[in-house]
Parts: C-alpha cells; sequence; structure tokens
C-alpha cells in the first residue's frame, strides 16, 4: 500500500518491533515519526531506516513514557510541527523486574505499558479527528489472556510480580481500546489492539531477572523475529481491507478473540474512569 503523505507516529522505535515496524512504514513511503527515550539509539535507528528504505522523511522525536510531563510535551511538539496525524502506533513497552516508580509516583510498569500510551492518544486526538480516516493501534501481549484486573490495586502495592504486573497491563490495554473505539464512534478515528506473538525482542533481557533471561533463553528457537512480529501493527496500520474496522482484536493479520474479561463492558468504563483520575484528566 502506498501511504505517501501519510504522518505516522512508532513508539519505541528504535529496535525490536518498533523499529521494524517504522522501517516497513517508511517503505511505503510515509512520513515516520520515531518516538525514542535515547537520542543516540534513535538517530541510528532513523539513518539505517534511511538508508534501507530510501526515504527520507523519517523525523526523530524524544519522549519518556514514564514521564506524563514528557508525554505532553512530545504532543505539543508533534502538533507544532505537524497539522495530521494518520497512524499512531503505540508500539514501546516494558517488562520491570522490581516495583519502582516513576517521577509522577506511577508504578512504572503500568505507566510505561498503558498510562502512557492512554494520555498520549488522549493529548493527540484533536490531530487525528482532523485527519480522519485516521488510525491508532496499540500493542498487547498474549499474556493478557492469563492476567487479572484489581482495580483496587493498579499500582501493585499489595504485591509484585513483573510478569503478571505487565500481563495485567496489557490487559488494560486491550480493555481501554475497545472502550476507547466505542467513545470515537463516528469520528472516523478506528482503534484497534495487535497481539504480535512471542517475539525476539530486549524487551524479556529488560526485566533483569535470572528467571526471566533463563525462559527468554530456553524459548529463543520458538520466537518470532522482529520483522515477523512487525507483520500485523503494519497490516493494521496500512490495509485497505480493514477500513472503518475499529474495537478489534488482530493477531497474525486476522481478527482474533481477546481474554472473555476484557469484552466486560462495565469493567471497560470503571477502568476508564480510575485512570482518567489516576491522570488528572
Amino acid at each position: 500500500m502506498n501511504l505517501k503523505d501519510k504522518v505516522c507516529i512508532v513508539t519505541g522505535s528504535n529496535s525490536g518491533i518498533g523499529k521494524e515496524t517504522a522501517l516497513a512504514l517508511a517503505e511505503m513511503g510515509a512520513t515516520v515519526v520515531t518516538v525514542v527515550r535515547n537520542k543516540e539509539s534513535g538517530e541510528k535507528a532513523c539513518s539505517e531506516i534511511i538508508e534501507v528504505s530510501g526515504n527520507n522523511s523519517i523525523d526523530l522525536m524524544i519522549c519518556d513514557l514514564s514521564s506524563m510531563e514528557s508525554i505532553r510535551r512530545f504532543a505539543a511538539e508533534f502538533m507544532n510541527k505537524y497539522d495530521r496525524l494518520d497512524v499512531l502506533i503505540n508500539n514501546a513497552g516494558a517488562v520491570i523486574s522490581k516495583r519502582q516508580l516513576t517521577i509522577d509516583g506511577f508504578e512504572q510498569t503500568l505507566a510505561v505499558n498503558y498510562l502512557a500510551p492512554f494520555l498520549l492518544t488522549h493529548e493527540l486526538l484533536s490531530v487525528l479527528k482532523a485527519s480522519a480516516p485516521s488510525r491508532v493501534i496499540n500493542l498487547s501481549s498474549g499474556l493478557h489472556k492469563r492476567a487479572k484486573l484489581n482495580l483496587d490495586d493498579l499500582q501493585s502495592e499489595s504485591s509484585y510480580k513483573s510478569r503478571n504486573v505487565y500481563g495485567s497491563a496489557k490487559l488494560m490495554v486491550v480493555m481501554h481500546t475497545y472502550e476507547l473505539a466505542s467513545r470515537l464512534k463516528d469520528t472516523g478515528i478506528a482503534v484497534n489492539v495487535v497481539l504480535p506473538g512471542f517475539v525476539a525482542t530486549n524487551l524479556g533481557r529488560s526485566s533483569g531477572s535470572l528467571a526471566s533471561r533463563l525462559m527468554f533463553g530456553m524459548m529463543k528457537p520458538f520466537q518470532l523475529s522482529p520483522k515477523e512480529g512487525a507483520e500485523t501493527s503494519v497490516y493494521v496500520a496500512s490495509s485497505s481491507d480493514i477500513e472503518g474496522v475499529t474495537g478489534k482484536c488482530f493477531e497474525k493479520k486476522v481478527e482474533t478473540e481477546s481474554a472473555e474479561i476484557s469484552y466486560d463492558v462495565e469493567l471497560q468504563k470503571q477502568l476508564w474512569d480510575a485512570t482518567i483520575s489516576l491522570l488528572r484528566l
């Protein structure tokens, strides 16, 4: 598909799935805004994307997704620079081995994996609406299917197991996707969630725990490459086959069912309200 004249944002695009997603969109002719925390690694990734794709319309913007102020500042800078946004891909994620708080006082796994895409999308809604038909793609994980949601302990204060907390955050991403899609009905903004599969990225290694490193090492022969993991994100971002499709979950480039609990409409609304309260929106 030709994405010439389209503007796309990909968060966490300095490596792994995000980088491959940005590259694929660049090869389709899009203007791609890569959003990373580290300027040096971001510059390296952008240079490689430009070299491989032959597309010079690759922009690097810096944002610390664990900081709500940084997210708001990035959104403002983006809208000052660009007058349209056709595709927003909330790709960035992190597994944190030990419970720690962000500068805002949020538990970090929750902040990076769930609060960040929630807030970033919220801050960019005006330009997404102005660019309609536009698309928002949130990345979740198959781990969300085994996760639980405790609205009374979103910050994991009672107990912290990195795998469980990560899974819960990714469940929240799915539920937020469905609730946002419902709220944005008839605006021309399609909001969908992607399960990329078990992909060989830096995500598992960032947890730092010996158990996680051993597990990811043993599973390596069964992992998808980052390029394979990016295929569904790219499909949902660009395919004309799903024009207007919203509030759906995709895996391996087809619609799939998410966790049963994720379809609980009342719980979706309760999570939305709790998140709005946390972020003071």
